[in-house]
């Protein structure tokens, strides 16, 4: 339960903040968190900087842009912003985590769950199939949530890495990832945890927890866009790693250009690579610094009244959803599985109700801290008057989009 010390947020004094809340229902932050109105000050800012200061604007602050948006994820992460790396996406950022590891046999297990973000999987297979690892994936009974039992006991002596997701991006089930980790530790393997369906959402103590490694963004519940996501490296565990997918920007003194062996950073940067960003983490910047100024105690109790909201308004109408019953084990998602489910989608954004949808999980619904409480209603009202009236048969037999 949350506790009634924790302040309540208001959506009205965020909203004019946010401007695509002015002029559509925007139910969608699990996807693409809302653009904040002061992104486009920052975005002319990068490109005045570039314009009046050309190559100066290295020197001038490119070149440590990242340890700006690394101070604000570090608040909402619970880690030192020191243990934090800047990368374009999960997938590069997980891939270069991985490169500083062994599967020598017999510890050449990798143990994840059929619940976890494809790219993940694919990921890691092909990592697999490289070093001659062993894959060993835990399913879930119902499509909803992983037993916690169930993946403890695939953990044990014989494995080097476990990738798992904190909250399921099709269900938004919350894994007990401090059990996980120390299970892993007792057994000597490694966690990494993607976060990326929880940071901006759900309160974080990743170094509290013991996490070995995370990935996640701002893209999300961070309103910070595409183009940025960081790497988070428990700081004694990165003084023991040596990333072999690694780069100039992972070097002491980059700007003495040497050759040969790299003579690596000993902080979060000991896993960057190339040229960074610079305009993702400009983009990125002010929606991450708002979600640490409201706090994510204030942010997950708004959540959770709203996507209780959302599941009872489904249930009176007579709606599925494929997200934990219990509020405790369920993220900042609401997805509603009904018929025709990607065509209800498509009816819904044509009306402006911004949603998307997710095979295997329906259309999903995700409030935040600028979303009022009628918006919920309305949306879940939306789909059944869809439903009802056969408005969906418009979209039947299109090609599926982006989204």
């Amino acid at each position: 339960m949350m506790s009634d010390d924790i302040p309540v947020i208001d959506p009205n004094a965020w909203r004019e903040q946010f401007p695509i809340t002015q002029k559509t229902v925007y139910m969608i932050s699990n996807s693409l968190g809302a653009m904040p109105r002061s992104t486009r000050d920052n975005l002319n800012r990068y490109a005045d900087i570039w314009e009046a200061r050309g190559v100066r604007s290295w020197a001038e602050g490119w070149w440590v842009k990242q340890n700006d948006l690394a101070e604000h994820f570090s608040q909402i992460l619970g880690v030192p912003a020191s243990a934090l790396s800047l990368h374009q996406n999960v997938t590069m950022a997980s891939a270069v985590f991985a490169s500083s590891l062994r599967f020598d046999s017999p510890r050449n297990k990798i143990v994840y769950t059929d619940m976890n973000f494809p790219t993940i999987m694919y990921l890691y297979d092909g990592i697999a199939r490289q070093h001659g690892a062993r894959v060993v994936r835990v399913e879930s009974p119902d499509g909803i949530g992983v037993p916690t039992e169930k993946l403890l006991d695939a953990i044990d002596e014989e494995t080097a890495l476990v990738p798992i997701s904190h909250v399921l991006f099709r269900s938004s089930f919350i894994q007990d990832a401090q059990t996980i980790v120390e299970k892993a530790r007792r057994v000597g393997a490694i966690v990494v945890l993607d976060v990326y369906q929880s940071v901006g959402c759900i309160p974080l103590e990743l170094h509290k927890w013991g996490v070995h490694a995370a990935v996640g963004g701002p893209l999300k519940f961070c309103c910070g866009g595409p183009g940025s996501c960081f790497l988070y490296v428990d700081p004694e565990l990165c003084q023991e790693l040596a990333p072999a997918y690694t780069g100039w920007m992972a070097h002491k003194q980059p700007f003495d250009f040497d050759t040969g062996p790299i003579d690596r950073r000993e902080d979060g940067w000991r896993f960057l690579h190339g040229t960074p960003n610079v305009p993702g983490l400009f983009a990125a910047e002010e929606g991450v610094r708002i979600c640490a100024e409201i706090g994510m105690e204030a942010v997950r109790k708004h959540s959770m009244k709203q996507t209780q909201l959302i599941w009872e308004t489904a249930q009176e109408l007579g709606l599925k959803s494929t997200a934990p019953e219990n509020p405790e084990q369920r993220g900042g998602t609401i997805a509603i599985d009904a018929p025709h489910g990607y065509e209800v989608c498509q009816e819904l954004l044509a009306r402006d109700f911004i949603v998307d949808y997710r095979p295997k999980a329906g259309v999903r619904i995700a409030p935040h801290f600028y979303t009022l409480d009628e918006e919920c209603v309305a949306t879940v009202h939306q789909i059944r008057k869809i439903l009802d009236s056969k408005a969906y048969e418009k979209h039947l037999g299109q090609e599926k989009r982006p989204g």
